[in-house]
């Protein structure tokens, strides 16, 4: 039986054109864009932000790093590396929808997309280098890669739904209106607290570089700011976890919401334990992969309750 199953949705993927392999790819991109946002935070949290202090080049005269410039040249040169594992899983994703460009365009601009949008965020890394990593720039680089953490998060969907078709499509079935507009507000609210966790960031003590700006804002000000859109989501997604339970909502949708539920859980414990004990390290940088994961889980949420980008 299990075999038969198996044939079934083989033949399934093969006749939509969008294989296995294609959402085996987009589930490596998305890990990537989350790993190059976590190692972007080990440059900073190490004081590596300008172990290489040109850009494209390294050094002045060398694309690589040089001796005197120790292990944050190596540290700030290994991210910059990255950026090649990333366009080598776009480029791949790309060649294995290729085929079914026709058949699911928004897949395919999706993966271009993705591609495009990589350069565009080399250079802001480059300007972040050039301005001595001015914390506007700096944020705005991070914002990037939040951006295409979220588009990849739409095409894991997208691709799965093409490789594996489901009754009701993303979303799982018929979604009630104001659980729509929660779907909007939960994703418009997360990203509202990552851009003004950027300011706060901006503000602290982890500059990327001793001699790096800051900004001038007061620290707990900024911070008390940035958790107001947290605390909002908060009540949002609890509104919205009542409602699916209490009409029965798509089971898509419910375990969306618990999944947000999770993240939410763990970034606000380790946002509040970081704030209270100096900003370690550690902590620090386990907040920045809980962005990443919270814009994942809110893209995710949006995408099972609107259902807009459709697989084609």
């Amino acid at each position: 039986m299990k075999d038969t199953l198996s044939m079934a949705t083989s033949a399934t993927a093969a006749s939509t054109g969008i294989s296995r392999t294609a959402h085996r790819l987009a589930i490596a991109s998305l890990v990537s864009q989350i790993g190059i946002i976590v190692t972007g935070g080990a440059v900073r949290l190490t004081a590596s932000g300008l172990g290489c202090d040109n850009w494209p080049n390294c050094m002045p005269g060398t694309m690589t790093p040089v001796p005197e410039s120790g292990v944050h040249g190596l540290i700030e040169f290994g991210n910059r590396l990255l950026t090649f594992v990333l366009v080598a899983i776009a480029i791949a994703t790309i060649a294995s929808v290729w085929k079914a460009r026709r058949q699911f365009p928004r897949i395919f601009w999706l993966s271009l997309g993705l591609l495009a949008i990589i350069p565009v965020q080399a250079v802001i890394g480059g300007i972040t280098v050039w301005t001595k990593l001015n914390p506007w720039v700096v944020s705005l680089h991070f914002l990037a890669s939040a951006a295409l953490v979220c588009m990849a998060t739409l095409l894991v969907n997208r691709t799965g739904l093409a490789s594996n078709p489901q009754p009701g499509g993303i979303t799982g079935g018929p979604v009630a209106p104001t659980l729509r507009t929660l779907g909007w507000a939960i994703w418009a609210l997360s990203a509202a607290a990552v851009v003004l966790g950027t300011i706060v960031t901006g503000t602290g003590p982890h500059a990327g570089d001793p001699q790096a700006p800051r900004h001038d804002f007061n620290p707990d000000l900024v911070t008390r700011i940035h958790v107001v859109p947290v605390y909002l989501l908060v009540a949002a997604v609890a509104v919205a976890i009542f409602l699916a339970i209490r009409t029965n909502a798509p089971a898509h949708l419910r375990h969306g919401l618990w999944w947000m539920v999770g993240v939410l859980v763990l970034q606000a414990a380790i946002g509040y334990t970081q704030h209270f004990t100096g900003l370690p390290v550690p902590l620090v940088l386990a907040h920045m992969l809980g962005s990443a994961l919270l814009m994942v889980a809110a893209t995710n949420v949006w995408d099972r309750s609107t259902g807009l980008v459709q697989a084609k």
